[in-house]
């Protein structure tokens, strides 16, 4: 019976990492890919090392209760297996040839296609943290292209109301686009 309940125990704990390192994979994968993707330029190296990175998390998966911070920790095992791909890459010059050569012709295009998705969802979280009046004045105006006066009629509330409330959310979207800058740029 002491077995049974051990197992069990065991069990539930091996299924509670599991949920656990799935969704810390869900949450950093992306933005990890995007980061190793812009440093090494090959979908399939970065697809490689984010691969690594996340088999070592698998393998501590025991020990990610002691991690402090496991955001921070992935970024510092992504780094060291980027700088090691990459000191790989000087000195083997058939890989560091094809890194250079065989880029796909959209590459640029794809990083900016996902940069500009990336910080359309920074500025979607700014907006969806606003108060509700000025939030609905800021989507009137830059999602509806409604000016002052069509706002204001809408709204029953004056044309200065509309722009005091339009440049508040502007301050208020920029400076959480700063915080953001912040938690970001030591990554990239």
């Amino acid at each position: 019976m002491n077995d049974q309940v051990l197992h069990r125990n065991d069990h539930n704990e091996e299924h509670s990492l599991e949920l656990l390192f799935a969704d810390l994979f869900k949450k950093h994968e992306y933005r990890l890919h995007t980061l190793v993707l812009k440093l090494t330029r090959s979908n399939q190296y970065a697809s490689d090392i984010i691969q690594e990175v996340f088999l070592k998390l698998w393998e501590h998966r025991y020990q990610i209760h002691t991690i402090q911070n496991v955001e921070a920790w992935l970024y510092r095992l992504t780094e060291n297996k980027v700088i090691d791909f990459l000191r790989k890459a000087a000195a083997d010059s058939r890989l560091k040839e094809s890194i250079w050569k065989n880029q796909p012709d959209n590459l640029n295009e794809t990083v900016g296609h996902v940069e500009a998705r990336e910080y359309s969802q920074i500025i979607q979280k700014a907006v969806d943290e606003l108060p509700p009046q000025r939030k609905l004045i800021y989507q009137l105006n830059r999602e509806k292209g409604l000016n002052y006066q069509e706002i204001a009629d809408r709204l029953a509330i004056s044309k200065h109301t509309v722009k005091n409330q339009l440049s508040t959310a502007l301050q208020s979207i920029r400076l959480f686009l700063q915080k953001s800058a912040r938690l970001f740029l030591p990554f990239f």
